[in-house]
């Protein structure tokens, strides 16, 4: 399998609004080359688009664990939580994604929507 090639069929799958078939194209790809950010994190990014949250967690777990400074993931990790109903756990990441990158308006409204819904719930 040219990996490679799988792989940009994946995105254009993705970008075409397709979120299940790129997934299905990436899975092999992630179990082929486990340590591949770039794959992982594109097939998380198919999950959270597809609502399959849960894989999409814990593809997302697994970068932040091997890259505990990538910033993206862990917003991407606070934004599945949140829509797995789990703000407390959603807003750890969201706070450090928007630390790190305090620029992204994206990572600001994520933050201050999560905090707010945690702050009513007290």
């Amino acid at each position: 399998m040219d990996l490679l090639a799988e792989y940009r069929r994946a995105n254009l799958f993705f970008e075409a609004g397709d979120p299940t078939g790129a997934a299905r194209l990436l899975e092999p790809i992630v179990e082929a080359e486990p340590g591949n950010a770039a794959v992982r994190q594109l097939l998380a990014r198919a999950y959270f688009q597809s609502a399959q949250l849960n894989r999409a967690e814990e593809q997302l777990r697994e970068l932040v664990d091997r890259d505990p400074s990538d910033h993206y993931a862990h917003h991407v990790l606070g934004r599945t939580l949140e829509r797995l109903n789990r703000p407390a756990d959603a807003l750890r990441h969201l706070r450090i994604a928007a630390a790190m990158h305090s620029g992204n308006d994206d990572y600001r409204t994520a933050l201050r929507r999560v905090e707010t819904r945690v702050a009513g719930g007290r």
